[in-house]
């Protein structure tokens, strides 16, 4: 549509073409004003439509409304311009024009839609591989121009499937990706009267339709490689791998809590590949949640990843390690200390000198005179070596060396 302003009024018009020859288009103008002190009097919308044939005309204070209709196949231009209605020789206050396109061939356009969860997605001419994918013909008849018509539809999927239909739709599955190119011929037939001889007549339109159909896989997985803790004031990096065709819309969001993406309120990047690296640091410790959400045209992804943060200082685990080792010398002395012990009362062995010869009566009397000090000392009771008697004997036979021998 086109907007034709002027300082105090503005005027719009529009038309609902293309059209088929034979129809009916509808041309609607609309008059507004800019300033609220201007007077809202009565307006008069006059119009240019020729060679045109105009059908039928509607007229309201500030909206204007005609039926045209065309027998051949063009493009022609429809003005209007507004005065006061009661002032014709006035000059206008507001003047615009649009252009109507008619075709001897059938209108419309070709939808593809993708179904989910028994719902129609569109994603432009976009569908996912294995998925069902429903391709429909919109007819485009404002007039009811084929309402008594019946049509037959003629498919090409561009891969070599044909197919011939009654309905205005039809279901197609594709497991390999690509770019392909549906061609449609419609045919419309009905009967109407002659306008010379009056007699009833067999007339046909047909129309032919294209579109492009690009299959891509969907986004199957994505899987965050990486750590899941970390420290304050430290960088934390992450590998996002994604199971999908490019290019792909990728959005990732960190937050205190796990939540689904919806919008562009995230970090959004494109990507021509199936592998994005990210770094991340932290400035408060906490419990932290990774967002991501991946789609490329065609299906939409979403995962999470947990992350903890740390404060500054020794991990946790070093607590842990330092604790086990502690236990562990603690054990090992106490288990030393109880083998050391057993081992020295083994050792051990207590040790008495005896003194069975005849002289001993004698010698401790002789040794209380002397005024020894010491009972056991030899210096006490040294003889000559012709009168002495040596005596030596093991009082206690032993596994292990004994500590002392002691001669008598």
């Amino acid at each position: 549509f086109l907007l034709m302003s002027t300082e105090e009024y503005g005027l719009e018009i529009t038309n609902n073409g293309p059209i088929t020859t034979g129809a009916q288009a509808t041309v609607h103008a609309s008059l507004s004003m800019k300033n609220d002190s201007v007077a809202s009097n009565l307006y008069h919308f006059n119009w240019i439509y020729a060679p045109l044939i105009l059908i039928k005309k509607f007229e309201q204070r500030f909206n204007s409304v005609i039926n045209v209709t065309g027998e051949f196949p063009g493009t022609f231009p429809v003005s209007v311009w507004v005065t006061h209605r009661n002032c014709w020789l006035c000059r206008p206050v507001a003047r615009n024009v649009t252009v109507l396109q008619i075709t001897e061939f059938i209108t419309g356009n070709l939808t593809i839609a993708q179904i989910e969860d028994s719902r129609f997605i569109t994603h432009g001419s976009s569908s996912s591989t294995g998925a069902v994918t429903r391709i429909s013909f919109c007819l485009h008849d404002p007039s009811n121009y084929f309402k008594s018509a019946s049509f037959v539809y003629n498919w090409d999927f561009g891969d070599g499937v044909y197919q011939i239909t009654k309905e205005p739709f039809v279901y197609y599955n594709c497991s390999t990706m690509g770019n392909r190119t549906v061609h449609l011929k419609v045919i419309a037939e009905w009967e109407q009267i002659g306008s010379i001889i009056h007699e009833r007549e067999t007339v046909q339109k047909t129309g032919d339709f294209t579109t492009a159909l690009e299959l891509l896989d969907a986004v199957k997985s994505i899987n965050v490689v990486g750590s899941r803790e970390t420290h304050v004031m430290e960088n934390l990096s992450l590998s996002l791998h994604i199971n999908g065709t490019p290019p792909l819309a990728l959005c990732w969001l960190i937050k205190a809590e796990c939540i689904p993406l919806e919008g562009e309120k995230c970090h959004l990047v494109v990507i021509n590949g199936s592998c994005y690296n990210l770094s991340h640091t932290f400035s408060d410790a906490g419990q932290y949640c990774l967002s991501v959400r991946v789609e490329n045209g065609v299906t939409m992804l979403q995962t999470y990843h947990e992350i903890k943060v740390w404060p500054t200082g020794i991990h946790p685990a070093f607590f842990v390690l330092l604790c086990i080792g502690l236990v562990s010398v603690t054990l090992g002395l106490v288990l030393y200390t109880t083998f050391r012990s057993n081992t020295q009362q083994k050792d051990l062995v207590e040790v008495a000198d005896f003194d069975f010869s005849p002289l001993s009566d004698k010698n401790l009397s002789s040794h209380s005179e002397s005024g020894c000090g010491q009972i056991c000392c030899r210096s006490c009771f040294l003889r000559s070596s012709q009168e002495a008697a040596r005596e030596s004997h093991e009082l206690l036979h032993s596994f292990y060396k004994p500590v002392k021998m002691y001669t008598v």
